[in-house]
C-alpha cells in the first residue's frame, strides 16, 4: 500500500464542502477518541465481489493505493481515515472485533505504529495481517478492523471503508466458514443506516451473478443510499451484447438505484506506479470513444464520481443531522450522569464525607419521588419499570386483596353442588350448606358446653373462623415477600443511579442489606401479630357490617322456609312476580302455616346460626386484615422508613472508618472520571457543532437532494419531444399525489412561484427545486395529505431521459 501523489491541491477536497468538512471533523474526532460506538458517522463503504476492482475505486477516490495484484485480495475490513493536517504522516492500528476476548483485544490493541514516510507502509500492513493471524497457511480472513489514518494538507476529515470481496463458493484457499464470515461482515457495514454503499460491479462478469447487488438490496431496499459503480469496462468487446448490457446498466435501466450508476476504468495492476493525473487522462481518453461516448459525461470517470460522492455524502449528512444530534445528546446525558455518580475527586476524609452527603440527598429526593408516585426523573424510565415503587406497592396491594377475597377462605359454601371455576393454588374447597352444617354439627358435639338446646357455644365461632382463615398466613407472607423484594430492587437501582459502582456496592452491602433485612424481620413480626389477633383471640367487632350480614343471612334462611311453605300451600313449582292460582284460598290457614313453622332439628338450627355468625364475622375480619396489612405492615413498616435509610443525618452518624471504607476512591474510579470528562467535552463540542449545522444554508446543495442521477447535457444526447404538457402536470397534482387523503383539495399552481420571483416562504432547497421544474412538497395548515406546488410554466418543457429518470432542462424556464 503506497500513497499516490496528488497533482492538484483540491483533488480530495471535492468530496467535502467547507461546512461539511467542519462537521465531519467534529464527529470523526469522537470516533478517534475511542467512542465511535456511540455515534455512527456517515461514511463511504466500498463493497463488491472478489476481484471486482474495489481497491482501485478506493484508490482513485482517496489517493491511497491498496493491493490490486491479481493474486491478492482484501482480507479484512480496512478503515481509511483521511485527516487534514499541515504534516504528512500515517498511523496503522488494529481494532479487535467486539466478539474477541479481553486478552485478544489487549493484544491487538497494542499494535499501533506511526510512520513518517510511506515506503514502510506495505511492510507494516503485512505485520498487521500476521498479528490478526492471517497467513498463507492459516486463517484466510479476519473480522478485526485495520485502521489506517493518513494525514496531510490535501486530505479532508473523511472515513472510507474497504471491505473484503464477497466470495461465491468455497475453494482450497477459502473455506465455507470464510464465505459466511465475509458475507456477515459486509452485511454488518451495509446495515448501518448512515453508510453510503458503493456497490462495485465488474464488467468482466455478468452483473446478475454478482452477490453484491443482492446484499445491497437487502440492506437498502429502496436503493436510496446505494451508488452502483461499474469497473473494468475495457474488458468488454466493443459493440458486443455484453457491452450493450452494461451501457444499459449504467443508464439505470436494469438495476435501479436512486443514486444511479457510475463507470470507472481501472489501471492495470502491472502498470506499476503512476500519478492520478496519468490515470485520469487514460480514463478520459477511453470514455471519449465507442459506446461509452454516448453516455452523459457526469456518470463517467473518477472526477465526476468525486463530485457525485460529494453531493451524495452531503445529502446523507444533512438528512442524518437531526438523528446525530439526538444520539449525541443521549450519550452526553448518560456521560453526565456517570460523572455525577462519581462526584468530585475524594482524596481526603472530608471529600469522602461530602460525597456521601451529596448522594444521600439525591437518594432521598429520588426515593421520596418514588414513594409519592411522582415519576418525572429519568431514573424511573417507562411506565412498565419496576423502579416506580408506589405503583408497584399499589398494584401488589390490589392483587393481595383480590387473592384474599378469592382464595383466603378454606370453604366456599354454596346452596347447590355447582362449584365456581378456579385454577388458583389456594383455591377454596367447594361445599354445600347442608354438608358444611354436618361438619359444624360434629364440631359442636366436640365443643358442647352449658348452652341450651337450639343454641350454640360462642367458642365454636372461633374454631370455625380459624379453620376458614387458614390460608391468610401464606397469602400475607407471599405478599410481604414480594413487596419487600421489589422494594429492595428499587433501592439498589436508586443507589446505583446516584452513586458510582464502587460506592453503591459498598453502601448496599454495608448499610442497605442489614437495614432491609431488619425491615423484613419487622414485617414478619407485625404480620404475625395481626394474624394472632384474628386467629387466637375471641372475635371482637363493633362494626354494624357484622350485624347487617348476620341479619341478611337469617332473613335469607327465613325467606327460603317461607317460600317452601307457599309453594306447597298453592301447589306451584316456583314463585314469580305474578302467579295465577285458579282456586279458593283460605288465607287464615296460610298465615297459620307461616307462623307455626318450626325447626324439627334444634341442633341443626343452632349449627346454621353458628355458620351464619362465622360467615358474617369473616367478612368483617377479612376487610380489616387486608387494610391492616396494607397500612400497618407494608406502609408503616416498609415504605415509611425507606427515605431515612440513607440520609444526611445517617451520614453524619457514620464513623470516619466507615466513611472511608464506603466512599474511599479506588484508582479505577479516578481513571473512569478522567475518561468521562474527556468524553463529555468531545460530546459537548460535537453536539454544539451539529446543532449549529442544522440551520446552516451552506449544507443545502444547489441541486435537489433527490435528483442524484446525472442530468444529460444537450451536447451529449439529442433532446426528445415533450411527452406531456402543462395540463398533464395539473392532472398529476390532482390525482396521484394525495396519498394520505383522496378528498384533499389540490394545491393551486401559484402564479408568484417562478424562477424570477420565488415565494418568500420557500427554503433555499425549495427555491432550487422550483428552478429545476420539480414539485415542492408542502403541508397546508388546514389540509390533509401531501400536496405539491409547480412553477408557472411559460412554455412546454422539453423532457429527456437521464439515467433512467426524467429531468427537466433548466434552460427551458
Amino acid at each position: 500500500m503506497v500513497l499516490k501523489p496528488y497533482d492538484t491541491a483540491d483533488s480530495l477536497q471535492k468530496l467535502c464542502s467547507k461546512e461539511q468538512l467542519e462537521l465531519l471533523n467534529s464527529i470523526d474526532t469522537l470516533r478517534s477518541q475511542g467512542i465511535s460506538h456511540y455515534v455512527s458517522l456517515p461514511q463511504i463503504i466500498v463493497c463488491g465481489d472478489q476481484s471486482s476492482g474495489k481497491s482501485s475505486v478506493l484508490e482513485a477516490i482517496s489517493g491511497v493505493s491498496f493491493p490490486i495484484q491479481s493474486n491478492l485480495c482484501t482480507r479484512f475490513p480496512t478503515e481509511l481515515i483521511l485527516r487534514k493536517t499541515p504534516e504528512v504522516g500515517a498511523t496503522v492500528s488494529i481494532v479487535a472485533h467486539q466478539s474477541s476476548s479481553d486478552v485478544e483485544k489487549l493484544r491487538l490493541g497494542a499494535f499501533h505504529e506511526t510512520l513518517d514516510n510511506f515506503q514502510e507502509l506495505p511492510t507494516l500492513i503485512e505485520n498487521a495481517k500476521a498479528a490478526m493471524g492471517i497467513t498463507s497457511s492459516g486463517k484466510a480472513f479476519s473480522n478485526h478492523l485495520l485502521k489506517v489514518e493518513v494525514s496531510g494538507p490535501d486530505h479532508p476529515h473523511l472515513t472510507i471503508v474497504d471491505l473484503p470481496g464477497l466470495i461465491h463458493s468455497e475453494t482450497k484457499q477459502q473455506s465455507a466458514a470464510d464465505v459466511a464470515l465475509v458475507q456477515e461482515m459486509v452485511r454488518t457495514y451495509m446495515n448501518q443506516p448512515r453508510s453510503i454503499i458503493l456497490a462495485v460491479v465488474s464488467a468482466k462478469n455478468d452483473y446478475a451473478n454478482q452477490v453484491v447487488l443482492n446484499l445491497s438490496r437487502e440492506a437498502d431496499k429502496k436503493g436510496t443510499r446505494t451508488l452502483g459503480v461499474i469497473t473494468k469496462p475495457d474488458t468488454l468487446r466493443p459493440d458486443s451484447d455484453s457491452e450493450a448490457m452494461y451501457v444499459a446498466l449504467a443508464k439505470n435501466q436494469n438495476v435501479e438505484f436512486r443514486l444511479g450508476w457510475h463507470v470507472l476504468k481501472n489501471m492495470d495492476s502491472e502498470t506499476g506506479s503512476f500519478s492520478l493525473t496519468h490515470r485520469n487522462l487514460e480514463e478520459e481518453q477511453y470514455f471519449s470513444r465507442g459506446a461509452w461516448r454516448g453516455l452523459p459525461h457526469s456518470i463517467l470517470g473518477i472526477e465526476e464520481l468525486r463530485l457525485r460522492l460529494s453531493q451524495v455524502l452531503l445529502d446523507q449528512i444533512v438528512s442524518e443531522l437531526p438523528s446525530l444530534v439526538e444520539d449525541i445528546q443521549i450519550k452526553s446525558d448518560a456521560c453526565q450522569r456517570q460523572l455525577e455518580k462519581l462526584g468530585q475527586p475524594r482524596a481526603t476524609f472530608e471529600d469522602q464525607r461530602m460525597y456521601l452527603f451529596d448522594i444521600s440527598q439525591s437518594f432521598q429526593v429520588l426515593v421520596k419521588a418514588a414513594i409519592d408516585g411522582v415519576y418525572n426523573d429519568p431514573f424511573f424510565g417507562n411506565a412498565s419499570s419496576r423502579k416506580r415503587i408506589r405503583a408497584v406497592v399499589q398494584n401488589s396491594n390490589i392483587e393481595f386483596a383480590e387473592r384474599m377475597t378469592t382464595c383466603g377462605h378454606s370453604y366456599d359454601i354454596r346452596d347447590s353442588q355447582t362449584p365456581a371455576k378456579t385454577s388458583k393454588a389456594l383455591a377454596p374447597r367447594h361445599i354445600t350448606k347442608n354438608k358444611f352444617i354436618d361438619l359444624v354439627e360434629v364440631l359442636m358435639k366436640l365443643t358442647r358446653g352449658r348452652e341450651l338446646p337450639g343454641t350454640f357455644n360462642p367458642m365454636i365461632v372461633v374454631d370455625l373462623f380459624r379453620d376458614q382463615s387458614t390460608s391468610w398466613e401464606e397469602i400475607a407472607r407471599d405478599h410481604i415477600a414480594f413487596v419487600w423484594k421489589d422494594t429492595k430492587t428499587c433501592m439498589h437501582l436508586a443507589l446505583e443511579y446516584v452513586a458510582d459502582p464502587a460506592t453503591s456496592k459498598a453502601l448496599f452491602q454495608t448499610i442497605f442489606e442489614p437495614a432491609l433485612k431488619k425491615l423484613l424481620d419487622g414485617l414478619h413480626e407485625k404480620t404475625a401479630d395481626l394474624l394472632k389477633s384474628h386467629q387466637e383471640g375471641h372475635p371482637i367487632t363493633y362494626n354494624h357490617y357484622f350485624t347487617d350480614n348476620l341479619q341478611k343471612a337469617r332473613n335469607k334462611r327465613s325467606r327460603d322456609a317461607c317460600t317452601k311453605i307457599i309453594k306447597s300451600f298453592f301447589g306451584v313449582d316456583k314463585l314469580g312476580p305474578s302467579t295465577f292460582v285458579n282456586q279458593s284460598v283460605n288465607l287464615d290457614q296460610l298465615v297459620t302455616a307461616l307462623v307455626d313453622r318450626t325447626e324439627p332439628d334444634m341442633n341443626r338450627f343452632a349449627c346454621s346460626e353458628a355458620m351464619d355468625c362465622m360467615l358474617a364475622y369473616y367478612k368483617v375480619a377479612l376487610k380489616r386484615f387486608i387494610d391492616d396489612i396494607a397500612i400497618e405492615v407494608v406502609e408503616g413498616k416498609l415504605i415509611g422508613p425507606l427515605a431515612d435509610m440513607f440520609s444526611p443525618r445517617s451520614v453524619a452518624g457514620m464513623t470516619p472508618d466507615l466513611i472511608t471504607r464506603i466512599a474511599g476512591e479506588c484508582e479505577a474510579s479516578q481513571i473512569e472520571r478522567e475518561k468521562l470528562k474527556v468524553q463529555l467535552e468531545i460530546l459537548s463540542k460535537g453536539l454544539d457543532t451539529c446543532k449549529h449545522f442544522i440551520g446552516i444554508g451552506g449544507l443545502v446543495p444547489d441541486t435537489p437532494s433527490f435528483q442524484t442521477t446525472p442530468r444529460l447535457d444537450p451536447a451529449d444526447q439529442e433532446v426528445e419531444e415533450p411527452q406531456f404538457d402543462t395540463e398533464d402536470l395539473k392532472r398529476f397534482s390532482e390525482s396521484e399525489v394525495f396519498e394520505n387523503d383522496p378528498d384533499a383539495e389540490p394545491c393551486p399552481i401559484p402564479e408568484e412561484c417562478t424562477i424570477e420571483e420565488p415565494c418568500d416562504e420557500l427554503s433555499p432547497l425549495e427555491a432550487s427545486m422550483i428552478s429545476w421544474g420539480m414539485p415542492i412538497s408542502t403541508t397546508g395548515p388546514k389540509r390533509k395529505g401531501r400536496k405539491f406546488q409547480y412553477p408557472r410554466v411559460t412554455q412546454e418543457p422539453e423532457v429527456v431521459e437521464a439515467n433512467g429518470l426524467q429531468a427537466f432542462e433548466r434552460d427551458q424556464y
